[in-house]
């Protein structure tokens, strides 16, 4: 185990530096995360949902506790904070969480984490070469995670075999679904693009609006109200919770909710419990797939193999088995916004508008009140001619 630092080094500044932002859970500690801001997390094996969620924050460098790359299988966050043009300090040691605080101004130089004029911690500067080396070694270890993934999918599928085959334990909802489209939304891959994209379909069908955990913000960020909430609640707001969606909590296999506690203290009417084993991501298809759904869209969700073991959990076989319980209900959203995209560049938008018009007024000369109009603004024209010469002269 590794130990702060308290060496004394030069006052003079060096290296980058920023407000220091500390929480174990990446995906809190980017709610308050500002541009300019030292980041100090604790996150085996950065998963690219929490990297892209870490460059949008656009802090000045990310200082993890943890390993950024153990191996275990090829992760792809650390790349992506590296491209970004964010340092990343690696595997400074868990004690670093209790040595520094929020709010404390702090800057990262030649692997160290100094506060004041005194280091910290020490770890790694992951650059490309060195994030390349640790990726293909990680990847001659991927089929052992090959190997827990399978077998934790037909663990899975025992334990929760009637709840996948016949709906056995789903609950009673107020929401209805019966015949019509649902949309779920996960604060996933390319979520932001992805739901932008999808305006025209939420216009025209109206879809159910499910929100899962984060999602649910996601929604309202995109001006849109959820119809449901569903998750643990750990990383949904307040204000999200408290608009008037039906809220289902996803509890523990034994009944335990941890999250419900929180909804009655924000006063949301009814919440519904829901003990599975799988993700939230998994209990929201499979209530609109019970319910009567006819389409069910994901947007953000888990679809690839890649996907799957870049969460580095365990429980996510279950996701795999409830897409294909499932079945051809569900269409995924993901990629659409790279599917298409407009390459109609601006000065063309200007010629077409301009082109417009000008056969607005050719076609308003060639009438008789058109030509009226013209005469009028004629008249006009050389009135405030003669005013403005006049006033030279």
């Amino acid at each position: 185990m590794r130990f702060p630092l308290r060496r004394r080094v030069s006052p003079e500044p060096a290296g980058v530096g920023g407000t220091v932002r500390v929480d174990a859970r990446t995906k809190n500690l980017t709610k308050r995360l500002r541009p300019g801001d030292v980041a100090v997390i604790n996150h085996r094996d950065i998963d690219q949902v929490s990297a892209e969620a870490l460059v949008a924050c656009r802090p000045a460098a990310v200082v993890n506790a943890a390993e950024s790359i153990s191996g275990r299988y090829p992760n792809l966050g650390p790349s992506i904070l590296v491209e970004a043009g964010i340092p990343l300090l690696d595997h400074v040691g868990e004690p670093v969480m209790a040595a520094v605080s929020d709010g404390e101004s702090a800057r990262v130089h030649d692997g160290e984490l100094i506060v004041g004029d005194t280091v910290i911690a020490r770890g790694t500067v992951l650059d490309a070469a060195a994030i390349e080396v640790a990726m293909t070694d990680a990847r001659a270890g991927l089929s052992t995670q090959m190997e827990a993934f399978a077998a934790n999918t037909m663990e899975y599928l025992l334990q929760e075999r009637d709840l996948l085959l016949d709906g056995v334990g789903l609950p009673d909802i107020r929401t209805d679904m019966e015949g019509r489209h649902v949309l779920v939304v996960v604060r996933g891959y390319h979520y932001k693009e992805d739901l932008q994209m999808l305006r025209p379909f939420i216009r025209d069908y109206k879809p159910v609006l499910i929100g899962v955990d984060g999602g649910a913000d996601a929604l309202v960020e995109a001006g849109l109200k959820p119809t449901m909430i569903v998750g643990d609640m750990d990383s949904v707001s307040d204000s999200t919770l408290r608009c008037g969606a039906e809220v289902v909590v996803h509890a523990y296999r034994d009944g335990r909710a941890p999250g419900l506690s929180r909804v009655q203290e924000l006063g949301v009417k009814d919440p519904v419990v829901f003990p599975a084993t799988g993700t939230s991501e998994d209990i929201a298809m499979l209530l609109a797939d019970d319910k009567g759904a006819d389409l069910i869209v994901a947007v953000g969700t888990h679809a690839t193999l890649v996907e799957f073991l870049d969460k580095g959990r365990a429980g996510m076989a279950s996701t795999f088995l409830t897409r294909l319980r499932v079945g051809s209900k569900l269409v995924d959203a993901k990629g659409v916004s790279r599917l298409y995209r407009t390459s109609v560049p601006t000065w063309m938008l200007v010629v077409l508008v301009l082109a417009g018009f000008l056969a607005l007024f050719v076609a308003l000369g060639s009438t008789p009140a058109g030509d009226t109009i013209f005469q009028l603004l004629g008249s006009r024209w050389d009135a405030f001619w003669s005013w403005l010469t006049g006033v030279f002269e």
